[in-house]
């Protein structure tokens, strides 16, 4: 049979690289196993492999731990990859805990907006080695974090990747943190170099497919039309009895210089709460003509219908400001703060930065998330890469009837953020202003692994749209 496998393996401790090396060095379809000391993600590394890879197809593993190919692996892998002529052919796999317990670990499929610098492609990747050297001969940047990133980038401009959805190897779990946990690392300030550079890495990628927009907003008076009050604040609930006190009364206690109301809507199927959750508004709304309590006989609402339910209701404010269910405001300065920037800034919206806590307002690491990653002049491309956008978030109300937001309960503030900057502006506050309360009950806080991917894959689609968008966009403003 022929050698048609180069092989690169990270260095990992000795026993690990070992029994990597023996076990590929057995597999007939492989040439060479060559181990690689350094940041296998770095772009002087990822050179220097597609420039020794000689074999066909070039096999690289991203994690030093021992990978147990599945039965015939590299065969079935090869055989896609020849099918399919993609330049780089990923699979799922099964993670094997240390008490040796096994669990599915599928991956997604690749798509114009799988943008996302951690995209999950799994730990062991097939390349077809002509296209791996032709892409490594395009990037130009030397990352030290964001090499892989770019590469692959570099990859999907040209060619395609293919996904097979069958169990072929076997990981070991190292990071077994729940999903909540996982959802700030790329905003933990020690990132903060390799954001940079994954920020550099995109901004060329979209610049090379057209897809970049230059920093040339759309002006917005703020100031047209009138309102009944100047600010609504927008709490979407379903089923949250423990905390949806604390949030409204957050919003009570807020001290302004104008009028503002609070609207309080219920979503989901069963068109109102069925633990306590309705009562308690509405024993709350009796004592305060500020509270706007909506529950409405559609069972087909969810949170980003609720944002629409709002922002076309006839005592909907001036602004828009956003409120989750289980969240706080940081203090009574919130909406006066959003409002004064909202006048100085004069931009379509804007988001806020929060202090992660606990449900008492312990300050959880990594703290203060400002998401300075992302700034006035590119962080509407920087948008496409990351996975969402801050918080608390504001909007000029009319934008929001005319764009609307995905009635999902997923996504939806991403999707309507993303969809508005391709015109507007959006403002910052770098300085924390709410509190995101992590808790046992989070709706994020610890995901099975499909319901993650399938948040991952309406993400992803959600940015092939918009990516489509802002191209065809160019083409016209181009002619």
């Amino acid at each position: 049979m022929n050698k048609l496998i180069d092989c690169f393996i990270p260095r990992g401790n000795e026993e690990e690289t070992k029994r990597n090396m023996q076990a590929l060095e057995n597999e007939e379809l492989v040439s060479t196993v060559t181990v690689v000391d350094g940041n296998i993600k770095s772009s002087a590394v990822l050179k220097d492999i597609a420039n020794k890879a000689e074999a066909e197809y070039t096999l690289l593993f991203l994690k030093g731990q021992f990978m147990q190919m599945g039965y015939l692996a590299l065969q079935r892998m090869v055989q896609i990859a020849d099918i399919t002529k993609a330049a780089m052919t990923y699979t799922d796999h099964y993670n094997i805990s240390a008490d040796g317990k096994r669990q599915d670990a599928p991956t997604i499929d690749y798509q114009l907006g799988s943008l996302r610098d951690d995209f999950n492609f799994g730990s062991v990747l097939l390349f077809r080695t002509d296209a791996l050297k032709e892409a490594a001969s395009r990037m130009k940047a030397d990352y030290k974090a964001a090499g892989f990133y770019d590469l692959r980038l570099k990859l999907a401009e040209k060619y395609q990747f293919s996904h097979i959805n069958e169990y072929l190897y076997s990981e070991v779990e190292l990071d077994t943190r729940k999903t909540g946990e996982k959802l700030f690392d790329y905003v933990d300030p020690k990132n903060r170099a390799s954001q940079i550079e994954m920020e550099q890495a995109v901004t060329e990628y979209l610049k090379e497919i057209g897809g970049y927009l230059k920093p040339e907003f759309t002006p917005v008076d703020i100031t047209a039309g009138v309102f009944p009050v100047e600010i609504s604040v927008m709490i979407p609930v379903r089923n949250r009895i423990r905390t949806i006190r604390d949030a409204i009364e957050s919003a009570q206690n807020q001290k302004t210089s104008f009028k503002y109301n609070i609207f309080v809507i219920e979503n989901g199927p069963e068109c109102h709460s069925t633990d306590g959750t309705t009562e308690a508004v509405d024993e709350m709304a009796a004592k305060d003509d500020r509270i706007v309590h909506i529950v409405t006989e559609r069972r087909d609402l969810g949170v980003g219908g609720s944002w629409n339910l709002c922002a076309h209701d006839p005592r909907c404010g001036r602004f828009i400001v956003q409120l989750d269910s289980d969240d706080v405001y940081l203090d009574e300065n919130t909406l006066q703060t959003y409002y004064d920037n909202f006048m100085k800034q004069k931009t379509a919206a804007i988001i806020g930065a929060y202090e992660l806590t606990d449900i008492n307002k312990n300050i959880l690491p990594p703290g203060k998330i400002d998401h300075a990653e992302w700034t006035p002049e590119n962080g509407r491309n920087n948008a496409l890469r990351i996975n969402g956008l801050g918080a608390p978030r504001g909007m000029y109300s009319p934008l929001l009837r005319d764009i609307t937001m995905p009635n999902v309960n997923y996504g939806e503030d991403y999707a309507f953020m993303l969809a508005l900057s391709r015109h507007y502006l959006i403002g910052r506050i770098y300085d924390p202003v709410y509190c995101c309360r992590r808790w046992d009950d989070n709706s994020d806080g610890d995901l099975s692994i499909e319901k993650e991917n399938r948040n991952n894959t309406y993400k992803d689609r959600i940015r092939t749209w918009e990516l489509m968008a802002r191209i065809e966009m160019n083409k016209r403003n181009n002619k």
